[in-house]
């Protein structure tokens, strides 16, 4: 283990998992990330590592066939996976939100029937909010639920779908009239409904089409989708929870779990960046000696450490606030606003270390450099973060009289 990121008072088994996660990224994740990558691959052969290993269950209690395992421990398994290719961390991120989101609000059928399955990696979990016309502006979704008998019939397209081919349960955002009146706020009138569905891509249950990967700069081997909602009748009895009107809430509880969830792939890909980084300059010669012992690059290389431990610092913080039942919105956001700043800065710094070898693509660097800017919109970009921080400052910080 490396003296940087190190968390204190874990417990023995947190130790355990970490050390295997870890073992499984350095000998299983590393050695093939790179080639995956360029060949815009699906990381098959790890992901089955990782369900063998448990993993897809971490935080699925143990009474569902989960680990039962804290937000922390699933933080610090994130970055760890995120330090060996941040598009595994992807597979895994939007399953567990799905999983969070079930046991944290989902009705008690819903919890026997998906919860086992999910914990196993059988069903494999994703969630959609976003639209083509909008992004962060969850509250303007023009997506329908209408009910129909016992069932819900929905219409509309939804957008930037991580796993929207490879998942076979999706958490979808709709609006729900019903029994809502005109004036209504419009968070107060959207549902998460349940839909089930095939792996791959076309149509994958009548009303519902995946129509192929969304060819990206980076964050690759994931697959990135839309999803297309044309008359797709859904049970009554996959809305989650059991009642409309409560999606945006079921929504956000998630997110919150997501933003943390980024955090941690920073703090693994700016970590990654300054092994990196650091090799590198010890290596390279300049003027008669290692560019490590140059007086700028040292400079740069203590920067990038302090960036290093100080996202990591914040990231188990807004974790373990989560765990212990607190409110943690605002540091949620401030981790995922830091560590996602942060860790654009260090790949850079990396990448500046590395001169012309930088831009090639056989150094692994390049490769960080494309897969960093995800995180700045992942999940809220850093200027809804920046907002959200904002107004609990605000409401923490009030004027009295």
């Amino acid at each position: 283990m490396t003296r940087l990121a190190q968390t204190e008072g874990l417990t023995d088994i947190q130790r355990e998992i970490l050390s295997t996660v870890r073992d499984f990224v350095d000998k299983e994740i590393l050695p093939v990330a790179t080639e995956l990558e360029h060949r815009d691959e699906y990381p098959t052969q790890i992901v089955e590592g990782l369900k063998e290993l448990g993993v897809f269950g971490l935080m699925i209690p143990e009474e569902y066939g989960g680990l039962g395992e804290s937000l922390l421990s699933y933080a610090l398994t994130v970055e760890e996976i995120a330090r060996g290719w941040m598009s595994v961390s992807g597979i895994i991120n939007t399953h567990f939100i799905v999983a969070y989101m079930l046991k944290q609000h989902g009705t008690q059928e819903q919890k026997d029937y998906f919860l086992p399955k999910m914990a196993a990696g059988e069903i494999r979990g994703a969630f959609s909010m976003s639209e083509p016309a909008l992004g962060s502006d969850v509250s303007a979704i023009s997506s329908k639920g209408v009910r129909d008998g016992d069932e819900y019939v929905l219409n509309g397209q939804k957008m930037w779908l991580t796993n929207g081919g490879t998942s076979t349960l999706v958490a979808v955002l709709c609006r729900t009239d019903e029994g809502h009146p005109e004036g209504t706020a419009p968070h107060k009138s959207m549902t998460t409904f349940l839909v089930e569905k095939e792996a791959g891509f076309g149509e994958v249950r009548p009303g519902l089409t995946i129509p192929g990967k969304i060819d990206k700069m980076g964050y690759k081997g994931v697959d990135t989708t839309e999803l297309i909602m044309d008359g797709l009748r859904i049970p009554a009895d996959r809305v989650l929870g059991g009642e409309t009107g409560r999606g945006f809430y079921h929504m956000m509880d998630g997110v919150e779990v997501g933003r943390v969830n980024v955090a941690a792939r920073g703090c693994g890909v700016a970590q990654r960046a300054f092994e990196l980084g650091v090799s590198y300059a010890q290596q390279r010669h300049t003027f008669g000696k290692p560019i490590a012992q140059h007086q700028a690059i040292q400079f740069k290389l203590a920067e990038m450490a302090t960036k290093v431990e100080a996202a990591h610092a914040m990231m188990v913080n807004a974790a373990r606030k989560k765990d212990s039942g607190q409110r943690n919105d605002l540091e949620a956001g401030m981790a995922k606003y830091l560590a996602s700043e942060y860790c654009k800065e260090v790949v850079e710094d990396a990448f500046r270390i590395h001169g012309g070898y930088g831009f090639s693509k056989e150094y692994e660097i390049e490769r960080l450099y494309r897969e960093a800017p995800m995180l700045l919109i992942g999940e809220g970009t850093a200027e809804i973060q920046k907002m959200i921080i904002g107004r609990r400052l605000l409401e923490e910080y009030r004027i009295q009289g």
